[in-house]
């Protein structure tokens, strides 16, 4: 038997192979993915589209993008709890980008400049918006833009809803709300004040609407049910707001009690500090690790001298002041009386233990279905049971803020836009957002960011804002500070960075594309992409072998 040597050269498998090879097996594809900070936007803003546009300097391009989704940057730039900046990423490399701070710039810089924005061409259809809250004057912009004529009816004297009546001046001016609204109805948008609507078909009926949006917040604050000797002295923070923006704040004493954790709460304090009182004391029944308040809203109210008593709920209110019971908060969050009172000597006690809407003109209309909590039930375009009639803002619950109540106000619109032309909107599915470790940053070393000024404590006696905003300086400087998470800034890595030249810039604003005849799939361009705005591609099936379409192929960065 002769004996033939064996072949131990190994066999090259190109399909099974990684990086540059024989046969290209992925491809690099620019994608546009969700900003963190557009996510986390209840008013769903295109955050960083406005912020690029400010980045380079063109501050009236920025406000137009920003109010084609918010009609009311000055308003947000001051009163919002930002979650946009919470959602930043640029917070676990140093601080999150004043987000706020830069749309509070383009709002007041709108209005010194007198930008507009023109409504769009006559529909011929009307719509009553009922409420001229946040929501209602969102939906009613966006009407506006879509050509639709608009009337707002409230009952109070002056629009804003809560934006003028629950939210203190120091950190809303009224000026500043003022200017946003005047340019709302600037539109063309009738604004019809000292006008409550008690019957909403007659109003339709009468005023030859072709549609309805109810929007009449949660202004009716909740009660505590507790013993009183003098309930006078006991009154719900969102009256004491409406006292004082009516110029007839009570009396409340020395020292004052409020009770409650959340932002509300933190403003009732803080009001009551500015009407004379010494002591502004806070009464939760959780601790301050578990309020719900925003922490840099208790931050303030703290530095301006509220203080606390933690784990204990109000039983009677009298001449001698408030009893409470000590509470035991367990590891699950669970909440156990104790039995031990004690009785704090306030002369007034705030209650500030939320709010809910007032639903009887609703509650008329038997098509309309009333949920749990004292919430209207809509369907995915924000109608009622009732065809024409929609809903938003608080009265339909979910976040119940300003900034929520805005994106329903946008959603509204565009919901009653399709419907008065027969169509409707298919709820579209959100792309995944990119967190920090999807980004490849080591090239941002440099930390810091811009310095908001503030009044200081011993300043703060009256009404006078307390935040000062930013120049454009500061503002372009914020704006350069953001990622792009998520989308391409051309910043020209992957340009630079292909062994193979197969990278093709198509001119600004216009991206890349890849050159096929030159792409070995190598995945360099997709490493070094700072904001992960390439994803890699299997390569179309038809131009792979059988053994190649295994899914443990795509490129994943660790």
């Amino acid at each position: 038997m002769s004996l033939i040597p064996k072949d131990l050269t190994p066999v090259l498998q190109a399909t099974m192979q990684k990086g540059a090879g024989a046969r290209r097996w992925q491809r690099p594809a620019w994608i546009d993915h969700l900003p963190p900070c557009n996510s986390a936007c209840p008013a769903g803003e295109n955050i960083q589209a406005w912020l690029a546009h400010a980045r380079t300097g063109d501050f009236e391009a920025a406000w137009r993008t920003l109010v084609a989704d918010n009609p009311m940057p000055a308003v947000h730039g001051r009163a919002c709890y930002h979650p946009c900046e919470t959602s930043c990423n640029r917070k676990d490399l140093d601080e999150a980008v004043l987000i706020h701070a830069v749309e509070r710039h383009l709002g007041d810089l709108a209005a010194e400049q007198g930008w507009t924005v023109a409504p769009g061409p006559d529909t011929g259809k009307r719509i009553l918006v009922v409420g001229a809250g946040p929501a209602g004057l969102s939906c009613a912009w966006h009407l506006r833009r879509l050509g639709h004529a608009v009337e707002i009816r409230d009952a109070m004297a002056e629009p804003g809803g809560m934006l003028h009546y629950g939210i203190p001046a120091y950190r809303l001016p009224r000026a500043d709300l003022a200017k946003e609204v005047a340019r709302i109805a600037a539109m063309g948008v009738t604004f019809t004040m000292n006008t409550r609507v008690d019957d909403l078909d007659a109003a339709v009926a009468e005023g030859g609407f072709d549609a309805c949006f109810v929007a009449i917040g949660a202004q009716a604050g909740n009660h505590l049910d507790i013993p009183a000797a003098d309930g006078r002295k006991m009154v719900d923070a969102i009256r004491l707001f409406e006292q004082v923006e009516a110029g007839n704040a009570p009396l409340l004493g020395r020292v004052v009690g409020i009770v409650g954790g959340g932002n509300t709460a933190m403003d009732a304090a803080r009001v009551a500090r500015r009407l004379g009182a010494e002591e502004a004391i806070l009464i939760y029944r959780r601790d301050r690790e578990h309020m719900r308040a925003d922490p840099y809203e208790a931050d303030e109210a703290f530095l301006e001298g509220v203080k606390a008593q933690w784990l204990t709920s109000p039983v009677r209110f009298g001449a001698e002041g408030v009893t409470v019971e000590a509470i035991e908060l367990g590891e699950d969050g669970a909440l156990t009386p104790t039995g031990r009172l004690e009785t704090l000597p306030v002369d007034a006690l705030v209650l500030a233990l939320g709010q809910h809407a007032e639903l009887d003109v609703l509650r008329k209309i038997d098509d309309v279905a009333i949920g749990a909590r004292d919430t209207v039930l809509v369907d995915a375009m924000m109608m009622t049971g009732r065809p024409g009639l929609f809903a938003g803002g608080d009265v339909i619950g979910g976040l119940m803020t300003m900034t929520a109540a805005t994106g329903h106000g946008k959603k509204a619109a565009r919901a009653i836009d399709a419907w008065l032309n027969g169509q409707t909107i298919e709820p579209r599915e959100k792309a995944p957002s990119v967190d920090f470790p999807m980004l490849n940053l080591p090239h941002f070393l440099d930390a810091g960011r811009s310095q908001m000024s503030a009044l200081p404590p011993e300043a703060r006696s009256g009404f006078a804002e307390v935040v000062a905003g930013i120049d454009a300086r500061q503002a372009r400087y914020e704006s350069d500070r953001c990622l792009s998470c998520g989308n391409c800034f051309e910043c020209d890595n992957c340009f630079a960075a292909c062994p193979e030249q197969a990278v093709v810039k198509l001119g600004k604003g216009r991206k890349y594309t890849v050159d096929l005849d030159l792409c070995t799939g190598c995945a360099v361009c997709y490493d070094q992409c700072p904001c992960h705005a390439i994803e890699m591609l299997p390569e179309p099936v038809a131009a792979l072998a059988p053994e190649a379409h295994s899914p443990l192929r795509f490129k994943v960065r660790p």
